[in-house]
């Protein structure tokens, strides 16, 4: 996914002039082939990300395409005051991309981790929320952000967990949550025909992948959504799909407090919903450093853990 997002800028970049790349010290490898097409249009702004947001800000005012990239932990909740008034009050062409969302950067402590990055973006407005979950709908994403010119931020989760999509999609296909049902990975025959479910799964970033997974070795009923767009999100498909359901799960690497099940909550809750049940983070930092993998094991979100919950909460549901 990096390396889709790398060479999409540089080429995007390439074509045009006005567009910058701001960093704040990090991604050097990351950029090695940006830097050597468009050096002057690559700016390392230093540990000085607030200086740096204001800075594309300004940028953007005078007609640049300013692209901001930082750890999630610092782009954007670092500076989420710079990205309410200098960006998003204006409505200004500024993409900002947080990379190494979630636990990424677990051995670094609760410093490097970000799970509340989609809350504090959510709530502001003007400010369009992304969260793909492969390099097909990273490159969709980042046109539609880039062709909009609208203010956007960009959450890159865990980079190397392989794709969901098979093929490009497009950008009109991630303005509302994606079904995998079409996906190389989802092969059930009831699936291939897109045929209702007693089950929708919606998932985010990283956690589609193990959403996919779960579904095709122990629930072969679900149907998995990719919510790319998280804001604005399209609460009209979501209410069908739930009103159509019998259970509704949601999956993130992100607090549950303001995440995307926090948005799928308040778009149903003028019509009530079936039951849910929210995996996530919980209210709490992570008690010690470690693996990706471990972290996920601390927080309940690996795929053991998973099982364990959604088996409880099937059970539960197939009671009422």
């Amino acid at each position: 996914m990096r390396v889709t997002f790398s060479s999409l800028l540089t080429q995007l970049a390439i074509s045009n002039p006005k567009v910058l790349l701001l960093t704040g010290d990090h991604g050097y490898a990351l950029f090695d082939e940006f830097r050597k097409a468009c050096p002057s249009q690559y700016i390392n702004a230093g540990i000085a990300e607030q200086n740096m947001v204001g800075m594309a800000a300004g940028l953007a005012k005078v007609g640049f395409k300013p692209f901001v990239y930082g750890l999630s932990a610092f782009v954007p909740v670092r500076v989420v005051e710079q990205i309410k008034i200098d960006i998003a009050h204006d409505s200004l062409p500024v993409i900002l991309i947080g990379d190494g969302a979630g636990f990424v950067y677990s051995h670094l402590g609760t410093s490097h981790q970000s799970t509340e990055d989609i809350a504090c973006t959510r709530s502001i407005p003007n400010l369009v929320v992304m969260s793909p979950a492969d390099r097909f709908e990273l490159e969709a994403c980042m046109m539609l952000a880039y062709r909009s010119g609208c203010s956007t931020y960009l959450r890159m989760g865990k980079a190397d967990l392989g794709d969901v999509h098979s093929e490009s999609i497009s950008e009109e296909v991630v303005k509302s949550p994606i079904s995998i049902t079409k996906s190389i990975i989802l092969m059930e025959e009831d699936k291939k025909n897109n045929k209702d479910s007693s089950v929708v799964i919606f998932a985010s970033g990283s956690m589609v992948k193990t959403a996919i997974i779960l579904a095709n070795e122990r629930y072969p009923d679900a149907k998995v959504f990719s919510l790319a767009m998280v804001k604005p999100l399209n609460e009209e498909f979501v209410r069908s799909l739930c009103l159509e359901s019998k259970a509704i799960i949601v999956m993130e690497e992100h607090s549950i407090i303001g995440g995307i099940s926090s948005a799928i909550l308040e778009a149903l809750s003028s019509i009530g919903c079936p039951p849910l049940l929210r995996i996530g983070v919980t209210d709490r930092f992570s008690k010690f450093c470690g693996s990706y993998d471990y972290l996920l094991q601390e927080h309940g979100l690996s795929a053991d853990f998973v099982i364990k919950k959604i088996d409880k909460f099937l059970d539960e549901v197939a009671r009422l």
